[in-house]
């Protein structure tokens, strides 16, 4: 492709090369720079590619521009040929239960026949090949490569989380979204927004920029949701599982095994368990009909749908005990689990064991303390992800949040495994321990380095001890 229809309409500026030169790959990394390669110079958070301009074309680079994030999106987009308007695109933004939503629509749309995409935290699908990822929302190059791989695959639908800080950086420039979904705001990301009403102007750009041809689906029981599509363009359905919607869900019974729903008047069993799951299920059946699913097909195919891997998944153990395994790291979805489960068996000991990340939002720390003290007969206080930081201080951090109460059910033990280890061998018989804060992860950072640490395997070896 010549270099002038890559920058054709995004305001990139040539460096080096001319609008004839034939570009055969495009990179914003100049270590992937290589002959025929389009180097793109954009400054970043972190570095200014505008440094490596040279060290670009020692490798070969036949081409440089130079480029804002935005330019960097639109070269993306015109180099693999808009591949998002050759799919039907939906993405969810929001701040908890955005992959349970994305992979929960990516498995249901494959179980009704359609060949899909998936784009998220846990892995990135073309079809149902497998790829990992390191970012809720991939830089564009990335995302325009794999929407491109897609399309050329015969996929039709592809579901996406949008994060804040993507939006911001204007990763999903070019895209074209055919539905928006926004599932809550709660307290997360503050280290790089600083206020919540950053994070919530991010969030909204995500609306404010949909066509009109697309559909904005909001949760009008939060309170921000009637703020994300002020200034939509496009067609805005609302739902809700407290009151009036366009849509409306009701929790008819619960239990480890799922819930009865009763949707739009329609009694629908799931294996999902949970009232935040209620709002899932209801977000996916909204983007379901939006994207031409009829309503039947819609809940049949929802009936049979299983959790994602590290949305409460329950290993069962000796003495009735139950280990649910939780990807909940912010206040409001420690708190939306350990509702859950409290709600669920009231009559259980209920265990929670959680930590904070390093290197993130330190406000949150105190504010999930007191959450856990809300809920939890005993609380065990860990490390999480606590990379450059010192474990031992972001615990100090968490426990400025408990009162004297929640100072005496607590424990702290900075070692993650044993922490798993003593909550799980302390707990009295019938009891159900969260281990939260990982999830699907498989891994533990400390520092710059990323450990093997799979909870799933260490729960089971405990259980097989005791």
């Amino acid at each position: 492709m010549k270099l002038e229809k890559i920058i054709h309409g995004t305001g990139a500026a040539i460096v080096h090369g001319s609008p004839e030169t034939e570009i055969t790959s495009i990179t914003s990394d100049s270590r992937k720079a290589c002959q025929g390669a389009l180097f793109i110079a954009v400054k970043g958070c972190s570095a200014d590619g505008h440094a490596f301009i040279e060290d670009a074309l020692a490798k070969g680079a036949s081409a440089v521009v130079d480029a804002d994030r935005r330019g960097l999106a639109l070269c993306a987009d015109n180099f693999y040929g808009h591949p998002s308007g050759k799919l039907q695109l939906a993405g969810i933004t929001g701040t908890n239960g955005k992959t349970t939503t994305v992979t929960l629509l990516y498995n249901m749309f494959r179980s009704l026949g359609y060949e899909c995409g998936l784009l998220s935290t846990i892995a990135n699908y073309v079809g149902p090949r497998r790829s990992e990822t390191a970012n809720t929302t991939a830089d564009p190059i990335t995302i325009n490569s794999l929407l491109a791989e897609m399309a050329d695959a015969g996929c039709q639908y592809c579901f996406m989380e949008v994060s804040s800080i993507g939006v911001e950086q204007e990763r999903i420039a070019g895209l074209e979204f055919r539905a928006g979904i926004f599932s809550n705001l709660t307290h997360d990301h503050l280290d790089y927004h600083k206020t919540f009403a950053e994070y919530l102007r991010c969030k909204k750009l995500f609306f404010d920029n949909l066509p009109k041809n697309a559909t904005a689906i909001v949760n009008i029981d939060d309170r921000n949701g009637s703020v994300m599509v002020q200034n939509t363009a496009a067609k805005v359905v609302t739902y809700s599982c407290r009151g009036a919607a366009d849509h409306c869900c009701r929790i008819l019974e619960e239990s480890f095994e799922g819930m009865l729903l009763r949707i739009d008047g329609t009694e629908t069993w799931t294996r999902l368990t949970g009232k935040h799951n209620a709002y899932n299920i209801l977000a996916i059946y909204c983007t379901a009909l939006a994207l031409g699913v009829p309503e039947d097909e819609s809940l049949v195919a929802i009936s049979k749908l299983e959790s994602a891997p590290g949305r409460l998944e329950i290993l069962h153990g000796p003495r009735d005990l139950a280990a649910v395994i939780d990807y909940a790291h912010t206040p409001d979805a420690l708190e939306n689990v350990l509702q859950t489960l409290r709600d669920i068996a009231p009559e259980r000991e209920l265990v929670c064991l959680f930590g904070c990340g390093g290197d993130r939002d330190r406000s949150k720390r105190p504010e999930m303390a007191a959450v856990a003290e809300k809920y939890a007969d005993r609380i065990f206080v860990t490390s999480d992800n606590c990379r450059t930081e010192d474990p031992d201080a972001i615990i100090a951090e968490i426990r400025t949040g408990f009162s004297r109460e929640g100072l005496m059910k607590s424990v702290c033990i900075t070692d993650r495994r044993e922490a798993i280890k003593a909550a799980i061998t302390m707990s009295k018989p019938s009891s159900t321990i969260l281990v939260a804060g990982k999830g699907h992860e498989t891994y533990q950072i400390i520092g710059s380095v990323k450990h093997h640490f799979d909870e799933r395997e260490i729960v089971n070896e405990i259980f097989e001890q005791i």
